[in-house]
């Protein structure tokens, strides 16, 4: 099937591009490059070091520990980037200052023209790259990791999985956890006895209607017990409290 009317074009900047082939030989995203729906291009900062070591990076002005990256040589590798993905690709830097990735975000990613990610290492970036080239930044949690390789994954897997056709089954993103603001219901599957565990009795009924309806109400109490913070701003619709109510699933322990 030819795919290249939805190819997406990725490009990470890094210091490590054969870390990626986590992203593109395995699992369902594995399978997204393998049909190509999308490709990536792994563009990196060293191939445009002037000196014989390959340096890409310098002490910071100022003093204090850790190394920064270079600015010329990252946007050097960002347009070789732009030359591959194109120019108006969206520019996101992964850093621990930025705004916290969302399900939401990930979805408004998926419909961009392009996304090239800068994946940093050391102490930082400099700067002036970041004015001057990128349009965002994004962090995947409130702790730090050793490089941006990672996280520039797992943005770019959520990414990946919002694509038409990548996962087996049409509703499956529509029903992760997060895609409405929410945490995901359990999941059961054989034996129905696992360890003296039964499987609720709602979901041997073959009450579609009725099934659905516990779905949600335990997505919503996980929510509530769980991730109360995911309610700030959104609150609980009327059909959600009586949905709780029904279950007496209102309060936590009931």
């Amino acid at each position: 099937m030819d795919h290249q009317n939805d190819l997406m074009r990725l490009g990470v900047i890094t210091l490590f591009p054969e870390m990626f082939v986590a992203l593109t030989q395995w699992g369902v995203t594995g399978r997204a490059f393998q049909d190509m729906r999308c490709e990536l291009g792994l563009f990196n900062p060293r191939d445009h070091a002037v000196d014989r070591h390959g340096t890409v990076d310098d002490r910071p002005y100022g003093g204090g520990p850790g190394m920064v990256m270079k600015p010329e040589l990252l946007a050097a590798a960002l347009a070789d980037a732009k030359a591959s993905v194109g120019d108006d690709a969206l520019v996101i830097a992964m850093s621990p200052q930025g705004k916290v990735f969302s399900d939401a975000k990930a979805r408004e990613l998926a419909s961009a023209p392009g996304l090239i990610l800068v994946a940093g290492r050391y102490e930082g970036i400099d700067e002036r790259f970041i004015e001057a080239s990128v349009d965002e930044e994004l962090s995947v949690g409130d702790y730090v990791v050793s490089g941006g390789e990672l996280p520039a994954m797992m943005v770019l897997d959520a990414v990946i999985r919002q694509m038409p056709g990548v996962l087996g089954h049409a509703n499956s993103a529509a029903e992760d956890s997060f895609a409405d603001g929410l945490l995901d219901c359990p999941h059961y599957t054989r034996p129905e006895i696992y360890e003296g565990r039964v499987v609720p009795a709602i979901l041997l009924s073959g009450d579609h209607g009725a099934i659905e309806r516990w779905r949600r109400a335990q997505s919503l109490r996980r929510t509530l017990d769980r991730r109360p913070d995911l309610f700030e701003g959104r609150g609980l619709a009327a059909e959600e409290r009586q949905l709780l109510k029904e279950w007496q699933l209102l309060y936590s322990g009931e």
